[in-house]
């Protein structure tokens, strides 16, 4: 059975909360951590190289785990592993899915109410068991029962950035096959919508019933829900449903567009080729009478864009929001593309919460072929992630400029993450924050203020001077924890008005600020920086996620800070925030 970096490193993060269920010492347990963070990171094939037994003297695996490594690299499984998993039972792990439970609530209340799902859990919120324990009280169970609704709201959908790596592993695979003409993914998946409740692959051959059979027989395949002729069905191991639909390569441009959705845009499209007296499907562009002349031939799915006299739209803008009123007047805009990018900003490294060193994270930026790489690291009221005082800080500073004097064509520009207290105060004084060369202010708690508080807070915020930019404006986390109360059209007018940057936050489980508000935004000339929030280098590669969402916010390259160069950065940089 093969097995991936990600799963080697899923499993040895999942060994340390087990350990940390069980109470076992601390140091076992990071060590763990540490051991899945430098699978993550390793440069090279580490999972041939633990297949190999070729990890020796690897800095953060030691020679047990070396051994555990290899084991999982020639079997794809650990037995450590499963006996760990197999002394508590399977609900259990559901629970670290709820907001605001971790390892020491789990065992208290698996120990003291022999808790062990989430419905047994919300039983005992419900009956007031709960409030028994240390730690459960009033306000914790309400956010408790309102993390697990938000959860059994979205049981059955998956964020876009967990899937990506799976889809696009088994479309690379449909596409090796011999009999595979042509293949994309379409659906919700090809819209960049943010989350999913499953994956529509599309083939063109002439053996539909030979690549349907395929299909259910991936690897990936836990089991199948269905496979006939031309279509089949499948279920992930994670839960996530897949299902295929083979087509001839004549009607793959339709099937394409009509299995692309949405479903509202489908209808309007439909609807504007029977004005021209054909009619729309996902197997042809046929003449609705007799009376209509044949429809032009279609060789992609452009041509029937083409054909309605209609620009071409892209996916990401079919939502029926006034994309086919855009096409009809040729006004779709030119949407920022991945190579537009230069540089991001807010990143952190392992002076707060980071995992990779300055040097790191720099090296990596580079490697990417970036010009430019901002760091944000939490400011001082963020002490659980090692935020920085000034002090702290302006020696980071110091860190930053020197190391800049190696390159020509690069550079690190120093900022912080700063936290907007609860007043839309800052965490840092204004002489602190003139030192540096940006900020990226965030709100980080006080998530219960109403709508006016809140908005009025960030507000505040963005009328300081040094205020760069925004960070994760409604600070939801993606089917886990719904985004603060805010008037987004107040914040918009304010981002205009100051000349403030509402961050494109591209981590897959914020995605925030949300693609439904960004034309809005663009249309008031606010702009946004593209940022990953990364915490590590391989997080750096979140931007390709924050270029799928900008573009479904109608988002051009101008739209956005870090499509700039380097001289053209520094520059609007420098000088003061009202006159950008």
């Amino acid at each position: 059975m093969t097995i991936t970096r990600d799963a080697i490193a899923d499993i040895l993060d999942e060994i340390a909360l087990l350990l940390e269920l069980k109470g076992e010492n601390p140091f076992k347990t990071r060590a763990y951590r540490q051991g899945a963070e430098t699978v993550r990171n390793y440069q090279g094939e580490v999972v041939a190289m633990a297949a190999a037994n070729n990890l020796k003297d690897t800095k953060g695996i030691g020679k047990a785990l070396q051994e555990k490594l290899h084991e999982l690299a020639t079997t794809g499984k650990l037995a450590f592993h499963q006996n760990l998993r197999a002394e508590f039972p399977p609900g259990l792990f559901d629970l670290f899915g709820i907001q605001g439970l971790g390892p020491k609530k789990v065992r208290s209340l698996y120990d003291q109410l022999g808790i062990d799902s989430i419905d047994a859990l919300k039983a005992a919120c419900t009956d007031g068991r709960a409030a028994s324990l240390p730690g459960f009280g009033k306000k914790s169970i309400e956010k408790l029962l309102a993390s697990i609704d938000l959860k059994e709201q979205f049981a059955d959908f998956f964020r876009l950035g967990d899937v990506a790596p799976l889809a696009e592993t088994l479309l690379d695979t449909l596409r090796q096959h011999p009999d595979t003409l042509r293949a994309a993914i379409a659906g919700s998946y090809r819209r960049s919508k943010e989350i999913l409740h499953d994956l529509d692959f599309l083939v063109a051959t002439s053996q539909p019933a030979t690549i349907t059979q395929f299909f259910t027989t991936l690897p990936e395949v836990h089991s199948v829900i269905a496979c006939g002729d031309t279509k089949a069905a499948i279920r992930l191991e994670n839960g996530l449903q897949c299902d295929l639909r083979a087509v001839s390569n004549e009607q793959f441009p339709f099937a394409l567009q009509y299995f692309s959705g949405s479903k509202e845009h489908n209808v309007a499209l439909r609807s504007r080729a029977l004005k021209y007296g054909w009619s729309l499907n996902e197997y042809g562009l046929t003449p609705k009478d007799k009376t209509t002349a044949a429809a032009p031939s279609v060789n992609e799915e452009a041509d029937i864009y083409r054909i309605l006299e209609l620009d071409r739209i892209p996916p990401e803008l079919r939502e029926n929001r006034g994309e086919i009123e855009a096409a009809d007047k040729g006004e779709i805009p030119r949407l920022v593309e991945l190579e537009n990018l230069r540089g991001t900003f807010h990143n952190h490294t392992t002076e707060s919460d980071g995992k990779s060193s300055l040097e790191e994270m720099a090296d990596a930026a580079r490697d990417l072929g970036l010009q430019y790489l901002g760091i944000a690291d939490h400011s001082k009221a963020q002490f659980q992630a090692r935020g920085l005082h000034p002090d702290r800080l302006l020696r980071q500073v110091e860190s930053i400029r020197s190391l800049n004097q190696q390159w020509d064509d690069f550079q690190l520009f120093a900022g912080t993450e700063v936290d907007i207290l609860k007043d839309g105060s800052l965490d840092f004084d204004d002489d602190v924050l003139e030192k540096l060369d940006y900020s990226v202010a965030s709100i980080h708690g006080s998530f219960q203020l109403s709508e006016k508080e809140q908005t009025a807070r960030i507000i505040r915020a963005m009328e300081n001077p040094h205020v760069t930019m925004i960070g994760h404006l409604t600070g939801r986390l993606l089917l886990t924890r719904k985004g603060y109360d805010l008037k987004v059209e107040k914040i918009l007018d304010c981002a205009a008005a100051t000349g403030t940057i509402i961050e494109l936050n591209c981590n897959p489980r914020r995605l925030d600020m949300d693609w439904r508000h960004w034309h809005r935004a663009r249309d008031k000339g606010v702009i946004t920086s593209i940022n990953p929030d990364a915490h590590g280098t391989e997080q750096l590669q979140y931007l390709a996620f924050g270029i799928r969402i900008a573009r479904k916010g109608w988002l051009r390259r101008e739209d956005v800070l870090n499509c700039q160069t380097l001289d053209e950065v520094r520059s609007w940089l420098a000088k003061p925030k009202g006159q950008r």
